[in-house]
């Protein structure tokens, strides 16, 4: 027998219990939290790091229509982030610059992941894939994540066009779960963001040049059978080095151990 959720159980109380925690946020934010507003239509003058992401993967449990919702939901968000100045002591808050996602603001219903790891369609879905852009660039620069949570250990999809390391990306819900970094530097940043034909584009500048680097690898990843069900393993290291090319910190900044969900025949498979 399934066991129901509580917004199942009693969908009015988790409406009113989820909208006084968006307030509770939006109230704590303007007190608090110094967070990024302004923006510059001019480009700041060093460019730090770009990046771009394929947006129509043409993956077989995405249906077309849900996934040409998700073009259709980026092509209304990423313009909210576009040329977004994050100054020396602000933080950068995904959902304060997005808004919330609903029809009345043109938003369609696209996937989401649901917090049990499973696939389902959500108005505004898709809009992970922008968060997972701004994250993948910020791993890269000087910049200082604040707030990130990670989607249900599940490896959904196979390596299919994968740019990036998987385990690398970003689980958002409006606005309890949020995408936030925050400026600890000297130097001013800039975000420009944009939805070409095929792929989703991002790059970093800044008003200084940004002398130290920042590389993200995935080390050791294998795929491991355990008790009958095959997992995704590895680790993601963040590696920095000053401006000669010499290491200043590795961090690791995740684990993963992610039960797959496909067809893994043509997969290299440890026994454990």
């Amino acid at each position: 027998m399934t066991r129901k959720l509580f917004c199942e159980i009693s969908p009015l109380t988790y409406k009113i219990s989820y909208e006084a925690h968006i307030l509770k946020r939006k109230m704590a934010d303007s007190w608090k939290t110094n967070l990024a507003s302004k923006k510059s239509e001019d480009k700041l003058p060093y460019l730090v790091f770009s990046h771009q992401s394929l947006m129509r993967r043409g993956l077989r449990k995405v249906p077309v229509p849900v996934e040409e919702a998700k073009v259709a939901n980026l092509h209304i968000a990423v313009p909210k982030v576009d040329r977004i100045l994050i100054r020396p002591g602000e933080t950068f808050s995904f959902w304060n610059l997005v808004g919330r996602c609903t029809e009345k603001n043109g938003y369609q219903m696209g996937l989401m992941v649901a917090n049990d790891g499973q696939l389902k369609k959500g108005t505004g879905g898709g809009l992970c894939q922008f968060s997972n852009l701004i994250h993948w660039m910020v791993l890269h620069t000087s910049l200082d994540v604040v707030e990130k949570y990670h989607h249900e250990q599940i490896d959904m999809f196979p390596d299919s066009n994968r740019e990036v390391p998987f385990g690398s990306g970003t689980s958002i819900v409006y606005n309890y779960l949020d995408y936030r970094f925050k400026n600890n530097t000297t130097t001013t940043y800039q975000l420009v963001t944009y939805v070409g034909d095929t792929y989703l584009h991002g790059q970093i500048y800044a008003s200084e040049p940004q002398k130290d680097t920042y590389e993200v690898k995935n080390v050791g990843e294998r795929f491991i059978k355990e008790n009958g069900q095959i997992y995704r393993c590895g680790k993601i290291y963040q590696y920095h080095y000053d401006e000669n090319r010499d290491i200043v910190e590795e961090k690791l900044i995740k684990t993963n151990h992610a039960r797959v969900s496909y067809d893994t025949s043509n997969l290299e498979v440890i026994q454990k």
